[in-house]
């Protein structure tokens, strides 16, 4: 049965609902049970010395080796393979005696990368959206998501948002069947208190609805993608238009905030956007603080920085002490930062962060004008591609370069082309290109859109 085309066959006031009791059941995952516990103790935390923090993160990585090493048929042959024991991992520093782990060999090795101490009812299966085209499907636990959720609740209150906060969102979920013509370009999920926007309907011609919308339901809270909120608020600032009502906050996730979307997002809205940094694999999250600094949340994952062989910058490297069903040690997270000497006023432990060059793609256009951000969402269940790029030359045109692996067949491609036009309709012409590498930028990041519209670049920095 397929529960999307029934959805899409909903009018939208029942889609709603059906919206609604999503987030009723997301609602009652993420932030029941233990959750306000877990918010609690991470909120004590706020203000520890790094003393004290980077001791808190020590033990808990000493708990999770041992854990490895003991339950996870992966880490059993790393260790046996290099001579090591878990009391050889005392801390952050000793992470270097292992090998790093790749996103290739989580998909090899997902099936041993398990623990057996979790059983089948404990765990949650979550995916990535494939920021470089090949998604990842692995096992959680709720505890797991919780202690995120968490984290990534600190970092709101921080800046004075409540849970209970009304929140339009603008990002990558189809909550709007791409084929719809005419308003609302929006859904309801009331009990998260959630005002979806469609990042699939975003033309000129129908910028004007969005904003009256915004208008009438005067949301304080704007979230989502960089590149689709600077979409509208281009369209606000080109046009002279003022909202009407005053935005209290602004949170980005998913992508790269870059300077001139944050003075965009700033002239139209009137706040300055505040960002975090995280990823649902968990193994490294960086929140900002009042000042504007990105603090690592050392509480959080045993993050690394290694020195980029491509360039000046520092990989990310990070290991999520909190998932024990699929314990990820020194993953390679594929992004690229830059690191602060600075301290921050703020007193708040971690490292600085001072920005990260990742996740900073063009649009696709549409043949109607529609500008597509983060298009990873494409991938988020072909774990058989290893990598993957959008490549565009005009609107209504684009084509998929694959770099297959192994298992993909033609059923693979099949759902590819399926989950691609759910997202840019029939009327885009897509070409399938199978290639054995992707050409990475000079700082050797892979970029899943690049465009040779004008209008469609986002950034060719590195």
């Amino acid at each position: 049965m397929d529960l999307e085309k029934i959805y899409c066959k909903l009018p939208h006031w029942l889609q709603s609902i059906v919206v609604s009791g999503e987030g009723w059941r997301l609602r009652k995952h993420r932030f029941g049970g233990s959750f306000p516990d877990l918010l609690c103790r991470a909120e004590e935390r706020t203000f520890w010395s790094s003393l004290e923090i980077n001791n808190y993160r020590d033990e808990r990585l000493r708990e999770f080796v041992k854990h490895c090493f003991d339950t996870v048929p992966f880490y059993r042959e790393v260790a046996k393979k290099n001579g090591l024991d878990s009391r050889d991992i005392n801390g952050l520093d000793d992470l270097r005696s292992l090998p790093l782990l790749t996103k290739a060999q989580v998909q090899e090795h997902k099936a041993s990368l398990v623990s057996s101490s979790v059983t089948h009812k404990q765990m949650i299966v979550v995916h990535t959206s494939g920021t470089t085209g090949g998604g990842l499907r692995f096992a959680t636990t709720r505890r797991a998501i919780q202690e995120q959720w968490a984290v990534w609740w600190r970092f709101r209150k921080w800046h004075g948002l409540q849970p209970d906060t009304w929140c339009a969102y603008f990002g990558g979920r189809s909550v709007v069947p791409i084929h719809q013509q005419k308003p609302p370009y929006w859904r309801y999920n009331f009990p998260g208190r959630q005002i979806l926007f469609s990042g699939y309907h975003l033309s000129p011609g129908n910028m004007g609805q969005y904003v009256t919308e915004l208008r009438r339901t005067k949301p304080p809270w704007l979230h989502g993608y960089p590149s689709a909120l600077a979409l509208v608020a281009a369209y606000l600032v080109e046009n002279s238009i003022d909202l009407g009502y005053p935005v209290h906050w602004i949170t980005i996730g998913a992508e790269n905030l870059l300077p001139q979307q944050s003075v965009l997002l700033e002239k139209a809205f009137g706040v300055r956007p505040k960002q975090h940094y995280g990823m649902v694999e968990a193994v490294a999250n960086a929140s900002e603080c009042e000042h504007g600094k990105l603090h690592v949340d050392e509480d959080f994952a045993a993050v690394e920085f290694v020195r980029d062989p491509h360039g000046e910058g520092w990989r990310v490297v990070g290991t999520n002490f909190t998932n024990l069903a699929t314990p990820m040690l020194r993953y390679d997270v594929g992004d690229v930062v830059t690191l602060s000497n600075a301290t921050c006023s703020c007193g708040r432990p971690g490292r600085v962060v001072e920005s990260v060059d990742g996740r900073k793609d063009d649009y696709v256009v549409l043949h109607n004008g529609v500008r597509l951000g983060r298009m990873d969402h494409i991938f988020k269940d072909l774990t058989h591609v290893r990598e993957a790029q959008i490549y565009q030359e005009r609107p209504g045109e684009i084509i998929i370069r694959v770099v297959p692996g192994p298992g993909y067949d033609e059923e693979d491609e099949c759902l590819l082309l399926a989950e691609t036009k759910k997202r840019i309709g029939n009327e885009t012409s897509i070409i399938v290109q199978y290639l054995d590498k992707l050409q990475r930028t000079q700082v050797g990041k892979l970029r899943l859109v690049v465009s040779e519209i004008p209008d469609a670049k986002i950034s060719r920095e590195g």
